[in-house]
């Protein structure tokens, strides 16, 4: 069995913005969401595939993620983590295995849980990466992941999500 997970932050409030890309790629991915109190998230399940988006604020993903583990006996390296990543140029989409969080605080949560942080993920560039006299700004990060995307990230978006979902797809087949 695999799990996917797409990290976000729960409420209205959040639900367009740059740090909430990895449940906006799981909502493409999977449909009939259920609700499990006991492991606070919403969750789908396709044949062999549990995809889940859990209902903690991002902080706190680790917890969902593990809980759904441990239920179904899933292994760590079969967990595939979709989120956001300020490193990587807006739209850009990479693929790390077994790597640290990079100050990614869900990412964190997760490997905490888990106590390793040998699962795949997903990574989303949301950076803008300014030029010019916009390159010396300094950008507040927290303000800036919890900013709903602009009018121009907005026409990138779906063709990123497509891209984003044909990477997962990748990832899934050479894992079988």
């Amino acid at each position: 069995m695999k799990l996917i997970v797409g990290l976000g932050n729960p409420g209205h409030r959040y639900k367009k913005t740059r740090h909430n890309v990895g449940w906006i790629v799981i909502n493409e991915l999977a449909k009939n969401w259920k609700k499990s109190k006991k492991a606070n998230c919403v969750y789908s399940k396709q044949g062999d595939i549990e995809y889940i988006k859990p209902l903690t604020f991002m902080n706190n993903s680790g917890k969902a993620v593990r809980s759904v583990k441990d239920k179904h006996k899933i292994k760590p390296e079969n967990i595939i983590v979709i989120h956001d990543d300020i490193d990587l140029p807006f739209g850009e989409i990479r693929i790390s295995k077994d790597v640290s969080s990079a100050g990614h605080k869900g990412v964190q949560s997760i490997i905490n849980e888990l106590g390793t942080q040998d699962f795949t993920r997903v990574r989303i560039g949301i950076n803008p990466r300014l030029v010019g006299e916009q390159a010396d700004r300094k950008i507040d990060t927290e303000r800036f992941v919890l900013e709903k995307f602009t009018k121009e990230e907005n026409k990138q978006l779906d063709e990123i999500i497509k891209q984003a979902i044909e990477t997962i797809k990748r990832e899934l087949c050479q894992s079988i």
